[in-house]
């Protein structure tokens, strides 16, 4: 669902980000109920070129309130082409990202999970393999319908599994493999 007003920078952001989520999240299975969205192109992908955390949370109300009013998008990512480059101030953003959706009253309807360049996991280093489960192109927040998430989940053998064997699977591929994919990404 991309909009067609899209500028070629915006068409780029997007298309590294539809390539990375083939290729990592769809083709390592990181995310098991990803693939059925993906082909379903149930997924709404939303470029951003602002840097300002506030300008980013109105952005971001305004994907909660075109998947309030759309049941057809399954799940959104709103995509930051030129901000939050710096991972502490990303995470930052995910910290307001939360508070705001408690305070809009969506906790409980939406989640958010994130994903970034320079994603590290607190207590391992950062050149570690896992880290790659979360490193994305560009930094992502991705709305996820909190429903449907525990629908796919219901349907998943020991989902509670999911992370430590997402972990493994990275470490066993190596970093070099995610890496290659993050750079073929660039070149949609």
């Amino acid at each position: 669902m991309i909009n067609m007003s899209s500028t070629h920078l915006e068409q780029q952001a997007i298309k590294a980000t539809q390539y990375w989520l083939e290729h990592t999240v769809i083709g390592f299975n990181f995310c098991p109920f990803a693939k059925r969205e993906f082909v379903r192109n149930s997924i709404n992908y939303q470029e951003s070129d602002t840097s300002n955390p506030e300008e980013a949370l109105y952005q971001l109300i305004e994907v909660f309130k075109l998947l309030d009013s759309d049941s057809t998008i399954e799940t959104s990512l709103l995509i930051f082409s030129h901000g939050f480059s710096k991972f502490y101030d990303y995470l930052d953003l995910v910290d307001l990202a939360n508070q705001l959706l408690e305070k809009e009253g969506y906790e409980g309807v939406y989640q958010i999970a994130s994903f970034h360049p320079n994603y590290f996991f607190d207590g391992v280093e950062e050149d570690d393999a896992s880290n790659y489960t979360n490193r994305s192109p560009y930094p992502i927040l991705h709305i996820l319908r909190e429903t449907s998430l525990e629908r796919a989940l219901t349907n998943i053998d020991n989902p509670d599994e999911i992370p430590e064997r997402n972990i493994q699977v990275a470490q066993e591929q190596g970093s070099n493999v995610f890496e290659k994919i993050l750079e073929k990404a660039f070149h949609q």
